[in-house]
């Protein structure tokens, strides 16, 4: 964020930088150039746990695909989205005015979206335990009582174990489907608030850098959530829906932005800009954090059966898990020095 007070140096210097139409012609590159990362980004783990999938390597693939993920996420909320959060509500243009000066928002707003992220898991996870296919408190009653009273077979305890492990399975896949909407969501807020203030400001010293640096955030951040829906055994027309609705965000913002800039002059310093941008960002920051954690390595790393079981192949696989979850987290890090 530029200072209040500049020197007559920076303030030449950023006179020179702001040119309306160099700016709108570069937003215009980035809008088609950012759309085509993201479909890259989003769309490749999708294509390739189509293609393996069926194959003895897939269940292991999918899942260091998506550790991998989780260190994007994970990244992409405590070292790009709450960094930024805070520097809106701190920018000078901001914390001037009362009440921001007086109330770290920043922090509150990120609780908020942690917590509604938690509430959103709690709800879902109830419907799953009393409806719609059973759930962790479903009672399976054996088969002899459910013929009236019948004595039990040969065959039929084995039947209704497999009745009991494709109920489990269908809840971790409904479980898996809730982890990759509430992520879209979050990712979605941060694309729009990306799109927005880039499509707002008018320095084309700033936009110039930005569109590279969002290409390869895009690509990333997309690869991230393409490993939680190819995880999640969507059907083809949700996956279709959810990956357009991850390609189109940030370019729309963009878009959105150049309007709202036409319509009222703000620019991307004007304080209801800056505000706007804080809280949405720190709520976006909240769910992705929450959902990092929670939802993608807590429940990796500690529930799933691959990572948890007994013997050299489990240790093995772990390993290698963590290294995704590391490789992840870095790549998406080190964007930070661009975007």
């Amino acid at each position: 964020m530029a200072s209040c007070a500049t020197g007559t140096e920076a303030a030449i210097r950023a006179a020179a930088c702001r040119d309306g139409d160099a700016a709108s012609h570069l937003k215009l590159i980035s809008v088609f150039v950012i759309f085509l990362t993201s479909v890259f980004g989003i769309s490749g783990p999708v294509l390739l746990a189509k293609y393996f999938h069926g194959k003895p390597l897939y269940d292991k693939a999918i899942l260091i695909i998506k550790c991998f993920a989780a260190g994007v996420i994970l990244s992409t909320s405590l070292v790009h989205v709450l960094p930024e959060a805070f520097a809106s509500l701190a920018d000078c243009h901001v914390s001037s005015l009362h009440p921001w000066r007086d109330f770290p928002f920043a922090g509150l707003v990120t609780m908020i979206g942690a917590i509604t992220a938690l509430l959103v898991d709690l709800t879902a996870s109830e419907h799953m335990g009393h409806g719609g296919g059973g759930g962790g408190g479903m009672e399976y009653m054996p088969v002899d009582k459910a013929v009236g009273g019948l004595e039990m077979k040969e065959g039929k305890f084995g039947g209704d174990l497999e009745i009991q492990e494709n109920s489990e399975d269908e809840i971790v896949k409904m479980k898996q489907r809730l982890v990759s909407q509430v992520l879209e969501i979050g990712i979605i807020f941060h694309s729009v608030i990306i799109g927005v203030t880039m499509g707002m400001s008018q320095n084309q010293c700033t936009i110039r850098p930005l569109i590279a640096a969002l290409s390869f955030h895009q690509i990333f951040e997309g690869l991230g959530l393409g490993g939680c829906i190819a995880q999640a055994g969507f059907k083809a027309g949700t996956v279709v829906y959810m990956c357009l609705m991850f390609a189109v965000t940030t370019p729309l913002g963009i878009v959105l932005g150049m309007v709202i800039f036409s319509l009222t002059g703000y620019d991307d310093q004007n304080p209801n800009a800056l505000i706007m941008e804080g809280l949405l960002g720190s709520l976006s920051s909240g769910i992705l954090i929450y959902m990092a954690l929670v939802d993608l390595i807590a429940l990796d790393f500690f529930h799933n059966k691959m990572l948890t079981s007994a013997g050299e192949s489990g240790s093995r696989l772990k390993k290698l898990c963590f290294v995704a979850l590391v490789l992840g987290s870095a790549s998406m890090s080190l964007l930070a020095l661009w975007a």
